[in-house]
């Protein structure tokens, strides 16, 4: 469908689906989602030439002496909200953010992610993923009271947290958005919906609708839907594990049947490729002081750099082959977190990736045993490096990556430096109530 034929299309479904108001969204540097709403008589209008809107009022965005920006509508995201009133309706659509001369503005994640995306297209690759966004219900936004003391996969029956998700599963179905499987997860009110594969221009989107949909169903029931990566010290935390695959038309390029594991050359050169630039990404994958709360041993986490047919502690996992499924032959890497930002999640492991793919990184020998029980000497015999294990040490790596810098353009690279480094000095100066019961009675 051509440009002018999907705003078309989007004028007549708003006047057939008694649509009154429309709300632009797109991301901000962190992943956090804006929002500016308009009516049905602004649309048209919006659709040719945008909307303005003060751009150093946006995280990341820009200086107050240069903040003029235009959020100009993707005609092909709209969607109508089915949480909404069914009179007056209220859709969606997401925006590019452009300068006032309609240049793409660098410091936008999703022309971020889709210039990357056209790296890849040059290539002849077509980038898909699919996310597993983990995340808790809690009694209150200001308490960590759990709702159920379910496990993996517990069937707990009648209870709230299985409504909640079942209404979250139909209003993302409601809005297109594909969900393959819903179930608890292993810490007590942790739960996990799963996205069906998709282009990750497309997957980026709905990611950013599914946390909202989370968040709001759980609000319509009086309680709190959290993507916090670590609320709970005691139990595991909440992972967004990405399985992702690189496309030649309709066939998979990760899958060669002459192949040890079946897996090809480009795939093989795809996950080296994450392997050795992933401490660099991890600013990015993991980008909050609580982020490396989660990224410690003794929970399901991954901590070291390694990559496994089965195992579940590596960094890496690839899912055993089915005969005859030869598309969905896939990597899924397991660091990041849901409180991420997914454009950019989904931008710097395909820059990792293609890296990895262009310069021919050989590929290590996957590691089947447990990492967490080597000693270090193994660990270090075997040349398994280990992820940062602080915001701090993951800026210092970040800031010395060019990969990085060239995945994320100096724009967006440097403000996002000067945000994290920012938290880190907040969260030093934070005297925790963790030191106050361990020194205060002793030194």
């Amino acid at each position: 469908m051509s440009t002018s034929e999907s705003k078309e299309y989007v004028l007549r479904m708003a006047k057939e689906q008694d649509v009154k108001f429309i709300r632009l969204w797109f991301s901000d540097i962190l992943g956090s989602l804006k929002s500016v709403a308009i009516t049905v008589e602004e649309l048209e209008g919006a659709m040719e030439e945008g909307k303005g809107f003060d751009g150093s009022s946006i995280e990341g965005f820009a200086r107050i002496d240069e903040s003029d920006m235009v959020a100009m509508p993707d005609p092909n995201t709209f969607v109508i909200l089915p949480w909404r009133p069914t009179e007056n309706r209220v859709a969606r659509i997401f925006c590019d953010i452009l300068q006032p001369g309609g240049q793409p503005f660098e410091g936008d994640p999703r022309y971020v992610l889709k210039r990357n995306l056209k790296r890849a297209a040059d290539l002849g690759y077509t980038f898909y993923v699919a996310p597993e966004l983990e995340y808790f219900y809690f009694a209150s936004p200001e308490s960590t009271t759990v709702l159920d003391r379910g496990g993996y996969f517990d069937l707990t029956p009648l209870d709230a947290a299985t409504d909640l998700r079942r209404e979250t599963v139909l209003a993302l179905e409601e809005m297109g958005i594909g969900v393959e499987t819903s179930h608890h997860e292993v810490a007590p009110s942790q739960h996990e919906i799963d996205l069906r594969y998709t282009d990750a221009l497309t997957m980026a989107d709905s990611t950013m609708t599914y946390r909202l949909i989370v968040k709001e169903v759980a609000i319509m029931h009086g309680v709190h839907a959290s993507f916090m990566p670590k609320p709970l010290a005691d139990q595991n935390g909440s992972g967004m594990h990405v399985h992702q695959s690189l496309f030649r038309g309709e066939r998979n390029a990760f899958f060669d049947a002459n192949s040890e594991h079946c897996l090809s050359a480009i795939a093989k050169s795809y996950i080296a490729g994450l392997l050795r630039h992933a401490r660099e990404i991890t600013l990015v994958t993991n980008q909050w002081v609580n982020s490396y709360k989660r990224l410690v041993s003794g929970y399901e986490a991954p901590v070291y750099l390694s990559w496994a047919l089965r195992n579940r502690s590596d960094l890496i996992r690839v899912p055993q082959y089915k005969p005859g499924k030869e598309e969905d032959t896939r990597i899924e890497y397991r660091s990041p977190d849901p409180a991420c930002n997914p454009y950019l999640v989904f931008a710097v492991m395909l820059a990792a990736g293609l890296e990895g793919i262009e310069k021919q990184y050989p590929c290590p020998e996957p590691v089947e045993e447990n990492v967490f029980l080597m000693t270090a000497e193994e660990r270090q015999r075997r040349n398994i490096a280990h992820l940062p294990g602080s915001l701090f040490e993951a800026i210092e790596l970040a800031e010395k990556s060019e990969l990085l810098r060239r995945c994320l353009g100096d724009h967006l690279f440097e403000i996002l430096l000067k945000n994290k480094l920012i938290e880190w000095s907040e969260y030093r100066r934070h005297v925790t109530d963790y030191e106050i019961k361990r020194y205060l009675p002793i030194l």
